[in-house]
């Protein structure tokens, strides 16, 4: 085995964290929105129906913790927070661009006769 090979366990728990940080129903959905141009609340939640208010404020402190999220308040009247994706999140483009191609294919294989 070379020097830089992963084992069977080290790819699996880089599967789990992966799927740790992005899994669920809603986390994909908002990042997809956030880079289409949605910045603030209101503007996501809209995106991503039907998506609560709850569940999209948790979902983005997450996202936040798990530094894909940047979330800036602007002290203005009234206050203003909008939410960008990090550049750090922007790595997860070409994974989430093969997961679109891959659920296209996938419904295509499914749907066949």
């Amino acid at each position: 085995m070379k020097d830089k090979e992963l084992t069977i366990d080290q790819k699996i728990k880089y599967v789990q964290d992966t799927l740790f940080v992005i899994s669920g129903k809603w986390k994909l959905p908002i990042l997809i929105a956030m880079n289409q141009g949605c910045y603030r609340f209101r503007d996501i939640q809209r995106s991503v129906p039907p998506i609560t208010t709850r569940v999209l404020s948790r979902e983005l402190k997450d996202l936040e913790q798990n530094k894909l999220v940047i979330r800036t308040i602007y002290e203005a009247s009234p206050k203003t927070v909008e939410y960008t994706v990090s550049p750090y999140c922007k790595s997860l483009k070409p994974l989430v661009d093969e997961m679109i191609k891959w659920g296209q294919n996938h419904r295509r294989k499914i749907s066949e006769k």
